[in-house]
C-alpha cells in the first residue's frame, strides 16, 4: 500500500485538479491512503471532506510582500507550519507528497525535503506561484499545464480534469445537450460564460449585442454566472442561465467558446478542442493572458483585452468571424490537439516514478 499526501488548495483552479489526480489515484488502488493537506480557510475545507478524502490542516503562513509585523513573525510561524506537516508526514507514513500550489504547499515542500520523502510539484498556471517556484527547486518531477511556464525542470503534463470532461463525447452527447438547454443541435452554437461568479465584462457586453450574433444565424448559450448576471430576456435561440452544473453538455453543444482564460477553462477547451476567443481577466498578475498564450500562438484561440470586448467589437469583429465557415474550421482544426485529456495520468506517472526511485535508493 502506497500513502500519498496531496497538498495545496484555497482555490479552484488549486482543489480541481489535487482532487482530480486523487481520485484517479483512488480509481487505479483502491486500497492506497490519499490525504489532502489544505488550510481551514480555503475552498478545500469543504470540497475534499464531500469528495470522501481525509483533511489533514496546516495553519495559513502567508509570504510577507513587505516589512512589517507579519514579516517580523514569519520565520516562526512557518517553522511550526513545516513541523506540523512533518508530524503528519512521520505519523502516516507517507511515501510520496505531490503540491499543487497554495499556502498547504509551501511547509509541504520543505516538510518533504526534510523527511527525505519525494515531492512532485503540478502548476497550473502559466505564471507560476511562488509556492511552487521555491518547491521546484528540490521536487523530484515538476510538472506544468501550459507549455513556456517559467519554472525549474518543468515538464509539460498538462491539467488533471475532471472525470466528466476526460469522457466526454461531444459529438454523440450534442443531442442531449440540446434537449437540456433547449437549442437546435442542427445550428450552431456560442458558449458564453466567466466562470461560477460570472465576468461583468462579457455579460455586459453581450446584455447589448446578442441580436447581432443571433442574426449571424447562431445560437447563444449565455451563462453569467451568480454573481455579476445581467437582466437580459432569454427567447428562442438565446439562453441565459446564472448557473450550469453540467458544464460537459454545455461544452458538447459550443461550436465557439468565449469565456474568460482561467487555467482550469483554458486546459478544458483545449482538451475537448474547442476554438475560442479569450478575454483575459485584467486584474492580477496577468497569467490569464499567458494561459491562452500557447492555443493562440496555435492558431486555436483569439485573444482580446477586457476593455476592448465591447458590443462594437462584437459587430466588426466577432460576427464576421462566426460568419466564415471556413475560418471556424480553420481554428478547429488546429483546436484539435491542443490540450491533453491525460493530465492526471502524466501527473501520477510523476508520482510512481519519484516514488519507484525512492524505493531504488533504499534497495
Amino acid at each position: 500500500m502506497t500513502t500519498y499526501l496531496l497538498a495545496g488548495g484555497g482555490t479552484a483552479g488549486h482543489v480541481n485538479p489535487m482532487l482530480a489526480v486523487a481520485d484517479g489515484l483512488r480509481a487505479r488502488r483502491p486500497d492506497d491512503e490519499i490525504l489532502i493537506l489544505g488550510t481551514a480557510e480555503g475552498l478545500e475545507s469543504r470540497l475534499v471532506p464531500e469528495r470522501g478524502y481525509e483533511l489533514l490542516i496546516v495553519p495559513k503562513v502567508p509570504f510577507p510582500r513587505r516589512p512589517n509585523g507579519d514579516a517580523l513573525r514569519f520565520p516562526s510561524r512557518f517553522s511550526r507550519a513545516v513541523k506540523t506537516v512533518r508530524g503528519y508526514l512521520r505519523e502516516r507514513g507517507v511515501d510520496v507528497v505531490l503540491g499543487v500550489g497554495g499556502y498547504a504547499a509551501a511547509p509541504a515542500y520543505v516538510a518533504a525535503r526534510r523527511e527525505r520523502i519525494p515531492a512532485v510539484v503540478h502548476e497550473a498556471n502559466a505564471r507560476p506561484g511562488l509556492a511552487n517556484v521555491l518547491g521546484a527547486r528540490s521536487a523530484a518531477a515538476v510538472g506544468v499545464a501550459f507549455d513556456g511556464t517559467p519554472i525549474r525542470r518543468g515538464e509539460v503534463v498538462g491539467m488533471p480534469l475532471r472525470p466528466e470532461i476526460v469522457s466526454l463525447d461531444r459529438a454523440a452527447a450534442r443531442g442531449e445537450a440540446a434537449r437540456a438547454f433547449g437549442l437546435d443541435p442542427a445550428r450552431p452554437v456560442l458558449l458564453v460564460f466567466g466562470g461560477s461568479l460570472g465576468a461583468r465584462r462579457l455579460n455586459t457586453t453581450l446584455a447589448e449585442s446578442w441580436r447581432d450574433i443571433r442574426s449571424a444565424g447562431w445560437q447563444i448559450l449565455h451563462i453569467t454566472g451568480e454573481k455579476n448576471a445581467v437582466d437580459v430576456p432569454g427567447e428562442a435561440g438565446y439562453v441565459v442561465r446564472p448557473y450550469v452544473d453540467r458544464m460537459d453538455l454545455a461544452f458538447a453543444l459550443a461550436d465557439v467558446i468565449v469565456a474568460r482564460s482561467g487555467a482550469s477553462t483554458v486546459s478544458e477547451i483545449s482538451a475537448l478542442g474547442i476554438p475560442a476567443i479569450y478575454v483575459p481577466y485584467p486584474v492580477g498578475n496577468g497569467e490569464q493572458r499567458l494561459n491562452a498564450a500557447s492555443a493562440v500562438r496555435r492558431g486555436a484561440a483569439r485573444l482580446v483585452d477586457d476593455a476592448a470586448f465591447t458590443p462594437e467589437w462584437v459587430r466588426t469583429e466577432l460576427v464576421p468571424f462566426l460568419s466564415d465557415p471556413e475560418q471556424i474550421a480553420a481554428y478547429a482544426e488546429a483546436a484539435d490537439g491542443a490540450g491533453t485529456r491525460f493530465g492526471t495520468e502524466n501527473v501520477i506517472a510523476h508520482l510512481d516514478r519519484a516514488r519507484a526511485a525512492r524505493q531504488e535508493a533504499r534497495s
